[in-house]
């Protein structure tokens, strides 16, 4: 698999809610960086994070408007949706994917309005 095409699986196993899948795709050097937060390192502190905002979301929609790879470098624009049953929250995000030479995400960071997360989910994630 290209390293686009990785990424492209890691996403869709975390919008099919199969973290054990999204996982297998990390390094055990892992750095998910979720800007401005701290970095979480290592495999299974990513998939508690992973948990944590995917397993409380009824669906996970992340769709790709753009993508590219340089090399084991991939960029992504991307619009990460989450149900909740007030409704969609929906976050544009920019992306960055580094691979090691065995096809593992060594780093994942993403660029956000977090703002913009806590409005959305303010209104739709405690609805209940």
């Amino acid at each position: 698999m290209t390293s686009d095409q990785i990424v492209t699986s890691f996403l869709q196993a975390i919008e099919r809610k199969d973290i054990d899948a999204a996982v297998a795709a990390l390094s055990e050097s892992i750095s998910y960086e979720n800007m401005p937060m701290r970095p979480i390192v290592g495999p299974e502190a990513v998939a508690k994070a992973l948990h944590g905002f995917v397993d409380a979301a009824e669906e996970v929609d992340w769709q790709i408007v753009r993508q590219d790879a340089v090399g084991n470098v991939v960029y992504n624009e991307r619009v990460d949706r989450f149900r909740f049953s007030g409704g969609w929250l929906e976050l544009p995000v920019a992306g960055v994917f580094e691979l090691d030479a065995a096809g593992k995400i060594t780093l994942w960071r993403d660029y956000f309005d977090m703002a913009s997360y806590q409005r959305q989910y303010a209104e739709v994630g405690n609805a209940d």
